[in-house]
């Protein structure tokens, strides 16, 4: 029997977090000459990376292998602070794409640990937020992955000690509540934010999720095997009872036996472009019912550092075109510029990228950035 319908959940695919992240290094390619790097992969997906090497990105796992003086994009995961500033040695042009939401973690592990927490924080062992968010206060944290985990530290930690409990943002609801309600049991005055650490992208993926599992014969999870919250809609599609749950990077790996009722999502760092490749491989006999449990208008606008260079990079270049203002003003500041002739080495020089840069700066694209998606962009570099 072939493929009857195909429920498609809503919402899914890229959150605000991943759109800044992939319009930030669209703009780094675009302004520098190749090679830029990125320190880890900007985003969990195969088809994203793949995308920017083709640019001429070059994904690091130590930024000491960045040459002095090249431009170098921090994932959107979040990076160890040590990292961020060995990162910004050498006369580095950094732009850290870090999610306002992991920041938010970062900052909130920082405090409780100057204030004599001991802080469990609920991840997953080697993923770059995690280690990352470790790291900003490693003497004071501890990771948890189980409950188990959580009553053996329970056990360890002294009666008066104040025990905080934080969590990477891309874990599954259901994982982390089990952990969180242990940990409430355990720690009479635990500290928890107000606001959960958890994404609400990832939340709202995981209810979108829910809704069309039970009413599928088949789940298709569309994402790479190490994004944590593509792993986490699998867990929640397998939870709900769903006979068959596969996760597939792209429609060459749907298997050619699925049949009846099939509900397709895709993590949070998949495009949609992916979505429709496998809906249109599974070409369904009847219709596509996309079933929206609500809708997310989060945004979250480009890295300071990325619009700071812009502004610098207007001002050299319209000096350099020709706009020349006497050098006293330039000092004062009405040519707004960090950068001098020197930096300009790196940049792609043609007067028409320079104008780009210069009307970017004046508005242009950042004015209207909130309305230019990432798949956009990403469809722009392939052409």
């Amino acid at each position: 029997m072939p493929v009857e319908r195909v429920l498609l959940a809503s919402p899914r695919g890229f959150c605000a977090g991943v759109e800044k992240a992939i319009k930030a290094l669209a703009w780094m390619v675009r302004v520098f000459e190749p090679p830029v790097y990125c320190y880890h992969e900007i985003v969990h997906n195969s088809y994203v990376v793949e995308r920017f090497r083709a640019q001429g990105v070059i994904f690091v796992d130590d930024v000491e292998e960045v040459p002095p003086g090249a431009p170098l994009m921090l994932s959107a995961h979040g990076s160890a602070p040590e990292v961020v500033a060995a990162a910004r040695r050498q006369g580095r042009t950094v732009v850290d794409a870090v999610c306002p939401l992991v920041t938010k973690v970062h900052h909130e592990l920082k405090v409780r640990a100057e204030k004599g927490y001991t802080v469990l924080y609920v991840g997953h062992e080697g993923h770059e937020e995690a280690v990352g968010t470790m790291a900003v206060a490693p003497e004071s944290v501890r990771l948890v992955r189980s409950e188990q985990e959580v009553d053996a530290i329970a056990s360890e930690v002294e009666p008066d000690t104040p025990v905080a409990l934080l969590a990477q943002t891309t874990l599954s609801h259901d994982a982390w509540s089990g952990i969180m309600n242990r940990a409430k049991e355990r720690f009479d005055a635990l500290w928890m934010p107000n606001r959960s650490d958890l994404c609400f992208a990832t939340t709202n993926r995981q209810a979108a999720l829910k809704a069309i599992a039970g009413r599928s014969d088949a789940v298709v999870v569309i994402g790479s095997a190490n994004s944590s919250n593509t792993r986490a809609l699998e867990k929640v599609a397998l939870a709900t009872g769903c006979p068959r749950v596969l996760r597939v990077n792209d429609a060459n790996e749907l298997p050619d036996d699925l049949s009846g009722t099939v509900g397709v999502t895709a993590g949070a760092s998949a495009p949609d472009e992916l979505v429709e490749r496998v809906v249109a491989s599974l070409a369904p006999a009847t219709t596509v019912e996309e079933v929206r449990v609500t809708d997310e208008d989060e945004y979250f606008p480009p890295p300071p550092e990325l619009r700071d260079l812009l502004r610098g990079l207007a001002g050299v270049l319209a000096w350099a075109l020709g706009a020349r203002a006497p050098e006293d003003e330039r000092r004062a500041g009405a040519i707004p510029c960090s950068l001098d002739e020197g930096d300009l080495a790196a940049i792609k020089g043609t007067d028409a990228v320079a104008l780009r840069i210069a009307e970017a700066a004046d508005g242009g694209p950042f004015a209207s950035d909130r309305h230019v998606s990432a798949a956009d962009v990403l469809a722009r570099l392939a052409g």
